[in-house]
């Protein structure tokens, strides 16, 4: 249980530095780990006209392999019913939206815009 609870940290924390990025690139945050009972979006972002839903995955090298090819289809599909959900929840049905993709190793940020 205790290393759940430190995984848990550790994903907030790197949710956090993805967001202040977002934020130094001009994006707007709109919400964190915005959960239903059929997903989770850790990062739901204004860009410009956009409204982004953003997962974002951290490795602290890639023995486990990249943090990008851990969104598989199984994970995108999650993504896009809770982002349905979270555009119906809100009233945003004509509001333009993109999946992104912010991988991080180490140190290193990768951002792959419109990435599903």
């Amino acid at each position: 249980m205790r290393e759940n609870r430190n995984q848990r940290r550790t994903g907030t924390d790197y949710e956090r530095a993805a967001g202040f990025y977002l934020e130094q690139e001009g994006w707007k945050i709109m919400e964190y780990n915005y959960r239903t009972r059929n997903g989770e979006i850790d990062i739901v972002a204004r860009d410009g006209e956009y409204l982004v839903f953003c997962e974002v995955k951290y490795r602290s090298d890639g023995k486990k392999g990249s943090p990008l090819e851990a969104v598989d289809a199984r994970k995108q599909q999650r993504i896009r019913r809770a982002a349905l959900y979270y555009l119906t929840e809100h009233g945003k049905s004509d509001v333009p939206c993109r999946f992104d993709v912010i991988g991080i190793e180490g140190t290193k940020i990768t951002h792959i815009r419109d990435a599903f």
